[in-house]
């Protein structure tokens, strides 16, 4: 058998080896522990690197909002001194004015004490005083005479002027009445057109929003009536191709409406061009050349105001050529003064309805003041809105410009003054401006200032319930009270 025991010399060999393994791993350890520890130790000293660096941007953003803070208390205090100081200027200023007023409180004084004891050589000196006053005023008067005479040159020159515009805006006129009819061949006819039922009359007022009237007191004669002079026109065409196809049922009727409708678009737009460019005027908005050719069919007592507006660009181009203004503007101006007329569902003047739309087609400035102050609704702020203030003025005051009855005219104006004169505390009242504006005087001592401002509202009521008439009337009521005395 073999001995398994180890001698004494084999085990010391075993514990040393097992030993040293040990310590070998506890160094290991050892070491990972140190590691661990240098790494937190980073960890801790990078945040708190971290956290100090915020806490000095902190206070640094800290010291500059209070140094901001400072310099507004300087300025501040800056500000309160010289406000301080200024102030005290103006004390001192106004102390000294009163000292001078009372100086020449006490001279007045004086002077009036010895006005009653006057030498000769003092009152010689008053008379020359007086006579030096008289020259004074011999002087005015020879610079208002010189002014007078200047006025009546300048009158002269400028009535050459306005005849020569007249010559140079004269177009060939012809008297157009705003009553629609069309003509048949025979009385059969007016049974196709209203249709079984009305269908066929019911159809075509649908379709065009005119009223027609089959009961005319000419024989062979229809006439169709609409406040609209486009839509007039428009079923004017559509029945005369109609009646001469004969084919008359709703169907038929909307084709041909609809063809009408695109004609007087397209000769719309040509009369628009057309007009532009007979003033040589080029490169308008297609927009505002179409809107322009709306007015061809739109008459203001018998004027047709395509043609007024025409009329209107050229005599204020002339104008504008002699007086040195910008003939362009003037121009432009001249031929789109009443573009707001057009605007016939829109409240609103055709002023400001103009004014609308030359600002939405991108017109100048200066055009769109031509346009607002060719009523005088606004001071004029340029020479090119007088002169196509001028040039509408001549265009519609010209002979044969317009074609109301003289007695219907008057009837107007005085119908005007009688509904305004009604009211109780007024005075008088006159209608002016060919009817546009009615001016109401009151009497002081019954009317009051507040109730200046309702009279003009009632007085406004009544004329557009009462009266029809042509654009707008402004009401002015006037109130003031005079004191009169004689001198003997």
């Amino acid at each position: 058998m073999f001995d398994t025991r180890q001698k004494p010399r084999d085990r010391q060999k075993v514990v040393v080896s097992v030993g040293s393994r040990s310590l070998s791993q506890g160094d290991q350890g050892a070491r990972e522990v140190i590691q661990d520890a240098r790494d937190e130790a980073f960890k801790i000293k990078k945040a708190a690197e971290e956290e100090a660096r915020i806490i000095r941007e902190e206070s640094l953003e800290i010291e500059k909002r209070i140094a901001q803070k400072e310099d507004s208390l300087d300025q501040k205090s800056s500000q309160i001194t010289r406000q301080e100081k200024e102030l005290e200027e103006t004390i001192t200023t106004y102390k000294k004015r009163d000292v001078e007023l009372s100086k020449v409180r006490e001279d007045l004084v004086r002077k009036l004490g010895k006005i009653s004891s006057l030498t000769s050589e003092e009152a010689k000196k008053l008379i020359l005083e007086n006579l030096d006053g008289e020259l004074k005023s011999e002087k005015a008067k020879r610079i208002k005479e010189a002014e007078e005479e200047i006025k009546a040159t300048a009158q002269e020159k400028g009535r050459e002027i306005l005849v020569n515009s007249m010559v140079a805006g004269a177009t060939d006129w012809v008297a157009e009445y705003t009553v629609s009819t069309v003509k048949l061949d025979s009385e059969d006819i007016k049974g196709r057109i209203i249709g079984k039922e009305g269908r066929n009359i019911r159809s075509f007022e649908l379709a065009t929003g005119v009223d027609v009237d089959l009961d005319s007191d000419v024989a062979g004669e229809v006439r169709l009536s609409s406040f609209d002079a486009i839509r007039r026109e428009i079923a004017k065409i559509a029945l005369q191709w109609l009646v001469k196809d004969a084919r008359i049922q709703p169907t038929r009727i909307e084709q041909l409406v609809e063809k009408a409708k695109e004609l007087i678009e397209k000769d719309m737009s040509e009369a628009g061009a057309k007009a532009a460019h007979e003033l040589g005027l080029y490169n308008l908005p297609q927009e505002a050349l179409d809107r322009l050719g709306r007015l061809k069919f739109r008459y203001s007592y018998g004027q047709n105001q395509l043609i007024a507006s025409l009329e209107t660009g050229k005599i204020a181009k002339k104008i504008a050529q002699e007086v040195g203004a910008d003939p362009i503007i003037c121009a432009t101006g001249g031929l789109f003064h009443d573009i707001g007329k057009t605007e016939m569902e829109k409240e609103g003047t055709h002023v400001e309805l103009g004014v609308e739309l030359a600002k939405k087609w991108g017109f100048p400035q200066a055009v769109i003041n031509c346009i607002a102050q060719h009523h005088e609704d606004e001071p004029f702020s340029a020479i090119e809105s007088i002169v196509v203030h001028l040039g509408d003025a001549i265009s519609g005051a010209r002979p044969g410009a317009r074609h109301e009855a003289v007695e219907d005219y008057i009837k107007r104006l005085t119908d005007i003054e009688n509904i305004a004169a009604s009211f109780t505390g007024v005075d008088k009242a006159y209608a002016i401006q060919a009817g546009r504006e009615v001016r109401v005087i009151v009497k002081s001592d019954v009317i009051d200032d507040d109730g200046i401002v309702t009279l003009s509202h009632e007085i406004r009521q009544r004329l557009e319930k009462e009266l029809t008439y042509p654009g707008q009337i402004t009401v002015t009521v006037i109130r003031e009270t005079r004191a009169v005395d004689i001198a003997k």
